[in-house]
């Protein structure tokens, strides 16, 4: 377990959203007036949907936001599963973020394809000013499974033999993650508490390799909390 890590345990997925939310728009703020951007990574989930519902609503300058994503299932662009497509419809299509500031992982290629397109993308990137995450009752972190192993300087893996389908995915490298200003994980649910007690108590997890030189803030409800 990072030492410099910030626990906020809240009661429900709502209040969660709400204080990430309002993180995410005070790191905006200050990366905007830092360096005239702010580069976001997105996660997939119910919880961050909630968060991407909040940011809708939000009044920042969106010409300055840089979108991309932690990972993404190998699916046809227009597949309900896709992490791309539930961020455009929460969030994406209602803000006047550019176009060519939103880089989607082009997943529908294959895995092989995609990490290999989706690598420079993220070298131009780096560093991130925030990373979202969630994690899976395995200890899992975007496409990043237990028993995976990858090579550690790549931005960009290509995951096959998911244990959650579709078995073909695209993951930013754990090192990627990492190289961001802030991040911020988002945890709910009793049936992670497992992963969470295994997860503090040291164990090599997907989650624990994401280990960004500044604290992380992690966003969890009391159901998931193991103390």
């Amino acid at each position: 377990m990072q030492h410099n890590s910030r626990w906020h345990i809240m009661e429900t997925a709502g209040q969660i959203a709400l204080a990430a939310y309002q993180q995410i728009i005070e790191s905006a703020e200050q990366a905007i007036t830092e360096h005239s951007a702010f580069k976001l990574v997105l996660a997939g989930g119910s919880t961050p949907e909630k968060v991407y519902r909040l940011l809708a609503q939000a009044d920042t300058d969106w010409s300055k936001w840089f979108i991309y994503y932690g990972d993404e299932r190998c699916l046809p662009v227009d597949h309900a599963d896709r992490n791309s497509l539930m961020a455009t419809q929460a969030f994406l299509e209602k803000v006047a973020i550019p176009d060519a500031h939103i880089f989607t992982i082009p997943a529908e290629l294959g895995p092989e394809q995609a990490a290999k397109k989706y690598q420079p993308v993220v070298a131009s990137a780096l560093p991130f000013d925030m990373v979202l995450l969630g994690m899976g009752e395995d200890g899992h972190t975007a496409s990043l499974f237990p028993g995976h192993q990858h090579q550690e300087d790549e931005l960009a893996h290509a995951v096959y033999n998911s244990p959650k389908p579709p078995p073909e995915r695209v993951s930013i490298s754990a090192k990627a993650l990492s190289n961001t200003q802030q991040l911020i994980f988002l945890i709910t649910g009793a049936n992670k508490q497992e992963a969470v007690k295994n997860w503090r108590s040291g164990q090599v997890l997907p989650v624990a390799a994401i280990a960004p030189k500044s604290p992380i803030d992690i966003y969890i409800d009391k159901a998931a909390y193991y103390p």
